[in-house]
């Protein structure tokens, strides 16, 4: 099956002082209608760089490579009217923070209404009757009544089922969704995965994950590509990489998640710091906290390979066999 997406070498440059600063680098996959594609990795691995760049939200300074498809047409090169057209009616985003993302003065009618009539061309009774479509579709109770209101009136799982609403508008082929759960009860959290993925269903609608939860990926994505320092560093169907990971990465975060079975026994933390553009090592960027660190970690950047199960891997190392070895 042909993507909607195909995203090759993409890589984000941002200018200082000391020269251009690399802070994606070479990121490459694919996503199909109707499926979750999940992008994971500690806080500044890159995985929101990769979406901004996607909708040409880079800050200023920043410049891009490499080619993402949609539609044979190449989203990072191409004019900014039609990037605009673009963003929204086919590529939407639901950001991190609902708090921050909707505007505290502004009545969720004319958040959800705008766009709808300057994408679609709509009048002010029709961008009314889609958004009260739109928020019975996300389960927003009284949706006549939610209209009027404001942000602050409603609580963060409504505010961020109101934020995928608007993501939903002008009904967007590709839906990429940045730490939907952040700071949600795990009830909330339920509620929202439960939603994006009647979305997926109903719709056909393509899912863009971003997360470092590996629960929510496990429990919602289709594919999971795991990075780390702006790079990826394996990917594959999530049964795969989140039931026997092969990267040392991929095995120390899963190895790092609270087990709710286990009785007793510590956490098992991920050694050291992620490691920052400015700061990045040689070699494999993992090399300072990987327990299987050989000498060819440090001397090159290792290539995203396909193995013989079918998945991605950046790494000489299979955890799995180093630990049975040792």
């Amino acid at each position: 099956m042909k993507p909607l997406l195909s995203v090759r070498d993409l890589r984000v440059w941002l200018d200082t002082a000391r020269g251009p600063l690399s802070i994606v680098d070479g990121v490459s996959f694919d996503i199909s209608a109707g499926q979750v594609f999940g992008l994971a990795g500690e806080s500044g691995s890159g995985k929101t760089i990769t979406a901004l760049a996607l909708l040409g939200l880079l800050p200023a300074g920043a410049r891009c490579g490499g080619s993402a498809i949609l539609d044979e047409r190449d989203l990072l090169t191409m004019p900014t009217a039609q990037r605009r057209r673009t963003r929204g009616r086919e590529v939407a985003m639901v950001f991190q923070d609902p708090v921050s993302s909707l505007h505290p003065m502004l009545t969720i009618e004319r958040q959800l209404t705008e766009h709808l009539r300057y994408q679609l061309g709509m009048s002010h009774k029709e961008a009314d009757e889609r958004a009260i479509q739109l928020l019975t579709e996300v389960r927003i109770p009284n949706p006549k009544a939610a209209l009027r209101g404001y942000p602050h009136q409603f609580s963060g799982g409504m505010r961020q089922r109101i934020q995928i609403a608007i993501g939903l508008a002008c009904e967007p082929r590709l839906l990429i969704a940045d730490e939907p759960t952040t700071a949600l009860d795990v009830t909330v959290q339920a509620g929202i995965l439960r939603l994006l993925h009647r979305l997926c269903e109903e719709k056909d609608l393509a899912v863009m994950l971003i997360t470092h939860d590996l629960g929510v990926l496990s429990a919602l994505a289709d594919t999971v590509t795991v990075m780390y320092a702006g790079r990826v560093v394996e990917s594959g169907p999530t049964a795969q990489v989140m039931g026997r990971s092969r990267h040392p990465y991929t095995r120390a975060l899963i190895d790092s998640l609270p087990h709710p079975e286990a009785s007793y026994g510590a956490l098992v933390p991920i050694a050291g710091d992620p490691a920052g553009p400015e700061s990045r090592p040689s070699g494999c960027a993992f090399h300072p906290r990987c327990r299987y660190v050989e000498p060819s970690c440090v001397a090159a950047v290792p290539p995203l390979v396909r193995v013989d199960d079918g998945r991605e891997m950046a790494c000489p190392v299979d955890p799995l066999v180093a630990s049975r070895a040792r």
